[in-house]
């Protein structure tokens, strides 16, 4: 009877997590423009669609209390709804806000997903009106920007514009002078700055680029998109176009997760050990470097275009394509061979591999194609066989058809000739 009792509350339950997210049909095209709303169009087909349905219960769930409605919508039976909004691909994620439409492309994880809805529900800048506010933005935001002064002039404009572009990656804020003038010591009545992880950088730009708007709305994009990321991110395939966009050395800690998202001791030694030289050295390094990790060798096989033990170091040129690798095994490096190793870099000085030359290009193609050949063998090799050998059996067999019945005529042609001598 107990056993019974905890089936039946196990089923509440489940039906009570799965009915936070909404299921909607081909009305939703008339009532998209009320409310926010956070969509994932899906086909039941879709591999990674099923994937991310138990995370994206957990969204909904997480959200269920805000004004932002999680829902989804089966594509294969409201095409319409797909359509009106240039759906091409499964799963797709969008943000919905009156008419303005923005997609989701960063990592599907629920933390993530959360942060993106919650950020894109509220204003592109929020004011602050309590001195206590920025601490409490330092506990629960890693990177914010900030603007200091009166919300007047070409800087604040620009500061605006670029707040709604960079919305859906990070926080946005405005303060008066007096509010932060002894916790940040802004240097000017009117500054920017970006806090990350415990430290404070402001916008250093020359009064000549201040006061020219073209000037400033080149520089300020690339500073606010340089300075967006955090001292040591995760690299994944869907982020790291956007580090790419840094216009600085890429420095990545290689190193391979398994299916927990573990790595072995030895990994993780060597992860930390890298991440301490950005901590230690972020003033300096900062500027001219951008670290991370990555937790998928694939992605850094492919950049260096050969087979990288783990854990590596992988240096990557954001403005050439170029890469740098140490000479030495680096899991023998100490921290002070690693600085010597990107000073080195900086200067110029150590040998560079890749880029973006034509033969470069060329045998990345290759190296790409053996790859992912290589991987379909050993995931499937019948199905492997089946994709290539079908199309190949039957060229061949074209092939022979073709050659066979050129010389069938040709013995024809001899025949006939034979003959006519004969008579």
């Amino acid at each position: 009877m107990n056993f019974l009792l905890w089936c039946i509350i196990v089923t509440v339950l489940k039906g009570a997590s799965s009915s936070r997210v909404l299921e909607l049909s081909d009305k939703f095209i008339d009532i998209s423009s009320d409310g926010m709303w956070f969509v994932k169009f899906y086909a039941p087909w879709c591999a990674h669609c099923r994937r991310l349905e138990p995370i994206w219960a957990h969204v909904a769930q997480t959200l269920y209390s805000s004004p932002i409605r999680v829902a989804k919508v089966d594509c294969t039976r409201f095409p319409a709804v797909a359509t009106h909004f240039k759906v091409r691909a499964y799963p797709t994620i969008l943000f919905i806000k009156g008419s303005f439409h923005h997609e989701y492309n960063g990592e599907r994880l629920k933390e993530e997903m959360v942060n993106y809805a919650l950020r894109m529900s509220q204003p592109a800048i929020q004011k602050l009106s309590h001195a206590e506010s920025i601490g409490y933005l330092k506990d629960v935001h890693p990177v914010f920007f900030g603007y200091i002064g009166k919300q007047q002039g070409l800087l604040w404009e620009m500061y605006t514009l670029y707040a709604e572009k960079y919305q859906p990656h990070t926080w946005f804020y405005s303060m008066s002078h007096e509010m932060v003038k002894s916790d940040l010591k802004p240097p000017n009545e009117t500054a920017l700055f970006v806090y990350k992880e415990d430290d404070v950088f402001f916008y250093e730009a020359s009064s000549t680029v201040i006061e020219n708007k073209e000037a400033l709305n080149i520089s300020l994009d690339k500073w606010i998109n340089s300075e967006r990321f955090g001292f040591f991110p995760k690299i994944t395939r869907s982020n790291i176009n956007d580090l790419m966009d840094t216009e600085k050395y890429i420095v990545i800690a290689v190193v391979s997760e398994n299916k927990l998202s573990e790595i072995t001791q030895t990994e993780r030694d060597f992860k930390d050990m890298i991440e301490g030289i950005i901590k230690k050295r972020k003033r300096e390094l900062h500027h001219r470097f951008q670290f991370g990790w990555l937790g998928n060798p694939e992605l850094a096989n492919s950049i260096a275009m050969s087979e990288l033990t783990v854990p590596h170091l992988l240096v990557l040129n954001s403005t050439t394509s170029h890469h740098h690798i140490p000479d030495d095994d680096p899991v023998l490096m100490t921290p002070e061979a690693v600085s010597i190793f990107l000073d080195q870099i900086h200067d110029q000085t150590a040998p560079a591999y890749g880029g973006n030359s034509w033969p470069v290009r060329l045998y990345r193609g290759f190296y790409e194609a053996r790859t992912t050949l290589t991987n379909m063998w050993r995931g499937n090799p019948v199905l492997t066989a089946l994709v290539f050998g079908l199309p190949l059996g039957f060229l061949s067999l074209i092939c022979y058809s073709v050659c066979c019945a050129d010389i069938l005529d040709a013995e024809e042609e001899e025949s006939s000739d034979t003959h006519e001598k004969k008579d």
